[in-house]
């Protein structure tokens, strides 16, 4: 479903859409409602069969006493159960059901994840489609109105938590998702850049760039302040070290 703007949906992604009899929405608390409602209005705007219809799933939280990864398994067993209680109680056998995935699935998501176990537990018989989305790496490049790397160079992509160990010696250009604690407000190199966007392709869009030892603070200020506002914050940045000359 790319970012949360309806018109970063692809053809093929409203196509899909159109077929599909029930869509999947999972439930994360009052905080996390705009993201339901964003999922809603896409649907509006795109499913024209007026019998499709909407099955909430509860989500729970990680258990904050489990190890990183534990907690991650524990969490994807109670959103396996569910997904299967859905499709086996819920859906007729013919029925085509959609799961809106926030960017593209490809990148740090866990729902092809969990689609590949479900089908090796055999508890539940389905197909699976996957679309392909514009991811937030891809936006913030386009709204910063730059490459995500220089000529014959690479890009690095990783998450907060491991960036958090120090910013990889031989990568130029690193992307950073899933930072919920600012990992960058440590990395005292003097010549990094900073391409900082939140809620990107919303009408909540912020963006920031600059040197980071400049812009670290600003974007910290700026991150907590618009999370307290809405309730949630998704944001994506790149790194950049600048060649030496």
């Amino acid at each position: 479903m790319g970012t949360g703007n309806p018109d970063h949906l692809t053809v093929q992604a409203i196509g899909a859409l159109r077929r599909v009899d029930v869509v999947l929405l999972v439930d994360k608390g009052s905080e996390r409602a705009d993201l339901s409602r964003i999922r809603r209005e896409i649907c509006e705007r795109y499913i024209d069969n007026p019998a499709y219809r909407f099955v909430e799933l509860k989500d729970t939280p990680r258990d904050p006493q489990a190890t990183y990864v534990q907690g991650v398994e524990q969490w994807h067993e109670r959103r396996l159960l569910e997904y299967e209680r859905v499709i086996g109680e819920e859906l007729p056998e013919d029925a085509c059901a959609a799961i809106l995935v926030w960017g593209d699935p490809s990148l740090y998501d866990s729902t092809l994840r969990l689609l590949e176990l479900m089908t090796r537990r055999a508890r539940v018989a389905f197909e699976v489609e996957v679309i392909p989305g514009i991811s937030s790496p891809q936006v913030l490049a386009a709204r910063h109105k730059i490459a995500l790397h220089r000529v014959a160079g690479a890009v690095h992509i990783t998450t907060g938590r491991r960036l958090a160990a120090g910013l990889p010696a031989d990568a130029e250009d690193v992307v950073v998702m899933l930072d919920g604690e600012c990992a960058f407000r440590n990395l005292t190199e003097p010549d990094l850049e900073i391409y900082w966007g939140a809620y990107l392709g919303t009408e909540h869009e912020l963006l920031i760039a600059g040197p980071l030892a400049s812009k670290k603070a600003e974007i910290e200020r700026v991150r907590s302040a618009a999370r307290a506002q809405h309730g949630w914050i998704m944001d994506t940045y790149l790194l950049r070290r600048n060649r030496a000359r």
